[in-house]
């Protein structure tokens, strides 16, 4: 197996409610998911995981700017091409 692996997550064009759908639930997990991890440290460890603390405000600016896209889309009767890919490279261990 190759050390990096490239796998599609989002290849299409979609009209403006099925992009905002399918874009704001990942990011809408992606910010439960740190939501968890830093109630899980705050419990764990008393103190907050400095990683999801700052991912978390990351990650609503970008549902923001989404936001601004879908409705300028839907304004303008425009559709969305999206694409977004995986890469996951394997790493040593340290």
């Amino acid at each position: 197996m190759d050390n990096t692996q490239k796998l599609i997550l989002i290849k299409g064009t979609f009209k403006p409610d099925h992009a905002n759908e399918i874009l704001s639930k990942i990011f809408s997990d992606k910010i439960h998911f740190h939501e968890v991890k830093n109630f899980s440290s705050q419990i764990r460890h008393g103190k907050d995981n400095k990683v999801s603390v700052k991912r978390i405000p990351e990650l609503k600016e970008s549902m923001e700017k989404l936001s601004e896209i879908i409705d300028h889309a839907k304004k303008n009767k425009k559709k969305l091409v999206i694409s977004s890919d995986v890469k996951i490279e394997l790493i040593d261990d340290k």
